[in-house]
């Protein structure tokens, strides 16, 4: 590894940072789909549906965060492509700077604003009645895997960030992972699914994590769970690097 990579990755953080700030509209954006399905769907369909649960946002908050998650990561594409289309990556390769720290600072960046959206999506929950009695450790346990699950499909972002043709097919692929929460625990058990789509719905990382966050949130044991959750978010993450970092070569040799 470079030996200027954690300095260079931290100026290029800076300058990746500053444009977030400039454009908060981004993250208010980026949290308005995640708070208004939570508005919707405990408001007008919680009544109907039966999780079990004396609470529905209870049950639901988690799987909502994870959908904050993957529309957030749509704008992290957005902006690498954008970087890729104006030039600026060929100017970095004329400096004399780590290459792989171009990618960290806009994966980094993601998740600093991924971070700051969940936390407004948290704080809407709290407004609706959202209450956990987990302590310090369950908190930081669901930080660190939302924190995982988040580097893990950054990394996926990165890839149509960097091979795009156009702004359309660069943001278009995040709308599967917004989706994916629907077919998991997310919403309703995955008993109450006929077969073919529980199936799918058990055996799909979203369910474990969500299944693990809610049992952390509740202060129920989290069993096998929370080993699934971890293995897929490291295994994803490892396998979009790979990806990643081949995609970035192949555009800057």
């Amino acid at each position: 590894m470079n030996k200027h990579f954690f300095g260079d990755t931290a100026v290029l953080l800076g300058r990746s940072l500053r444009h977030i700030t400039r454009s908060l509209d981004t993250i208010i954006t980026t949290a308005i789909t995640p708070i208004a399905m939570l508005l919707l769907f405990v408001y007008v369909f919680g009544g109907a549906i039966n999780t079990g649960s004396d609470s529905y946002v209870n049950y639901l908050l988690p799987g909502i965060l994870l959908i904050t998650i993957a529309s957030g990561i749509a704008y992290t594409t957005l902006r690498l492509f954008l970087d890729m289309k104006s030039g600026i990556f060929e100017r970095f390769q004329s400096m004399p700077i780590a290459r792989s720290s171009v990618l960290w600072a806009h994966v980094l960046t993601s998740l600093a604003a991924n971070v700051i959206s969940l936390v407004v999506v948290v704080l809407v929950a709290l407004l609706m009645g959202f209450r956990s009695e987990a302590g310090v450790l369950a908190w930081l346990a669901v930080a660190g895997i939302l924190i995982l699950f988040t580097l893990a499909l950054t990394w996926i972002a990165v890839i149509p960030g960097l091979t795009a043709k156009s702004v359309d097919g660069a943001s278009a692929y995040s709308y599967p992972l917004i989706f994916l929460p629907f077919l998991s625990s997310a919403f309703v058990p995955t008993a109450t699914m006929p077969g073919p789509v529980r199936a799918f719905a058990e055996n799909q990382p979203v369910t474990s994590i969500v299944n693990t966050i809610r049992d952390l949130f509740t202060r129920q044991p989290v069993g096998t769970d929370i080993w699934i959750a971890l293995a897929w978010c490291v295994g994803i993450l490892v396998v979009a690097y790979i990806f990643a970092d081949i995609s970035y070569r192949r555009r800057i040799s």
